[in-house]
């Protein structure tokens, strides 16, 4: 079965430790099914960006070609996240002075003003990859949710947007790396907000939240205000960095350091931890080294501590401030022990585990738990949703085009049926002129006739009186 058969949808998270193909479709009750995915280790990428194509486009082609054979679907087309330091975002405001003020607002007259932000001008070497609406205002009215303003009236009609843009070249190496895989490009979205799409609700979103996805090789922050983005940002610090650190501190080899921090990783000390001592194997030749997990949950502390306060930047970057939703924190970095109790002590703001199962349904599979899969199974939402719209947008648009054709059509007929009176009218008026020269000899040859009846007969009379 193709991809594009039965509205189904695959989400390609390429990440610097991993790359995750998600095939998914639409269920009942608002809810995605999953029906297989592809999980491999990811190569030439590094803090979210393709460094090495050859090597990036092998890693997809593995993963895509695991999750046909655990689906059964033809892959064609990918929805592809992108993240990394080249992402940056910034607010602008769009106007639009209707022509017909009388005229209700639609929503494709939101979308048509939305699509136009993507013509903005940016610096050199960047591409606008997404326009987020905010809030909108028309004439006097502020403030306004995009349902709100759907069926007003009015003449001048504004919006904040969230830009969102990414360096020309960091784009065009995904682009090339999934398309020397084989597979269509169907559109990039940022990693932090189809991250949220899968472990946010709504509740969290209208009171204000902030979105964590600490992945391998950036942690990725969007931040939401009554139901809308409001900010994003990346992180250059992530997972890798932490390995990075026990391997120079603890003088490891890289996979020893990845294994210390997945098997006794923590951020903060327990009792337990304090007495536990490691032994990892050496350099050939060398005697293996003790290593004190105490010491080890010190250093993933120290560098978590500056990841949770890059994000405490972020949050004050934004400007929002009650956000009464917290912290949720997903990605492979939120799996680290005692991580919320140091995000709540950071940030000061509660925070939980985000796990990407909320919108999936009962007969997905039951690993998709994991917070790994936070941005692929966003991604496999994202493209639904994507498509419906364009579905939505081309009912819209087909609509349009049976009105003008009716429109069209009757106005023919008006014209038809006007040029037909006129004929008839014409040939009215033709069958009249024809018919008075008709009557004026008719009464011409009757006032003859009478005038030689009464010649005849006054001669008559006269000759009866000679």
């Amino acid at each position: 079965m193709k991809a594009e058969e039965g509205n189904i949808v695959v989400g390609l998270d390429i990440g610097t430790t991993k790359v995750v193909a998600m095939v998914g479709e639409q269920a009942e009750n608002n809810k995605i099914r999953i029906l297989g995915y592809g999980h491999t280790v990811s190569f030439g990428v590094q803090r979210g960006t393709v460094i090495n194509i050859v090597k990036a486009s092998e890693a997809i082609r593995e993963a895509v070609d695991i999750a046909e054979k655990n689906t059964n679907v033809d892959i064609r087309s990918v929805y592809v996240g992108i993240a990394g330091q080249h992402i940056q975002s910034y607010r602008q405001r769009g106007t639009s002075i209707r022509p017909n003020p009388d005229a209700v607002i639609t929503k494709q007259e939101i979308r048509d003003l939305q699509k136009s932000m993507f013509n903005s001008q940016t610096n050199p070497g960047e591409r606008i990859i997404h326009v987020i609406p905010q809030t909108f205002s028309l004439d006097r009215h502020q403030n306004l949710t995009e349902n709100d303003i759907i069926g007003m009236v009015g003449t001048n009609l504004e919006a904040n947007y969230h830009i969102v843009t990414a360096q020309e070249e960091a784009v065009n190496l995904i682009q090339r790396s999934v398309e020397k895989a084989g597979l269509e490009l169907a559109g990039f979205v940022l990693e932090p907000m189809v991250s949220a799409m899968s472990v946010l609700n709504d509740d969290e979103k209208q009171a204000g939240v902030v979105l964590v996805d600490i992945g391998g090789g950036t942690t990725d922050v969007a931040v939401f205000q009554d139901s809308v983005i409001w900010h994003t940002g990346v992180i250059a610090f992530a997972g890798n960095a932490i390995t990075d650190d026990i391997q120079d501190t603890c003088k490891v080899l890289p996979l020893q350091a990845e294994r210390l921090k997945v098997q006794y990783g923590a951020v903060l000390p327990s009792a337990e931890s304090n007495n536990l001592y490691v032994t990892t194997s050496s350099v050939t030749g060398r005697a293996p080294r003790e290593i004190s997990v105490k010491n080890l949950i010190e250093i993933i502390k120290a560098r978590m501590e500056e990841i949770l306060a890059a994000v405490q930047w972020e949050i004050e970057e934004s400007g929002c401030k009650n956000m009464l939703g917290g912290v949720v924190l997903t990605g492979g970095g939120s799996k680290m022990k005692f991580l919320p109790q140091l995000t709540d002590y950071v940030i000061g703001r509660e925070s939980r585990l985000g796990a990407p199962t909320r919108y999936l349904s009962d007969d997905s599979p039951a690993e998709l738990s994991d917070p790994i899969f936070a941005t692929a199974i966003g991604l496999v939402m994202f493209g639904l949703h994507h498509e419906a719209e364009l579905a939505e947008e081309e009912a819209l648009r087909q609509q349009e085009r049976e009105v003008r054709m009716a429109e069209v059509e009757a106005a023919r007929r008006e014209a038809a049926e006007a040029q037909a009176a006129a004929e008839a009218e014409a040939a009215e008026k033709a069958a009249e002129k024809e018919e008075k020269p008709k009557r004026k000899l008719f009464d011409w040859t009757q006032t003859t006739k009478e005038m030689l009846v009464k010649w005849v007969k006054d001669v008559d009379e006269d000759d009866e009186l000679n």
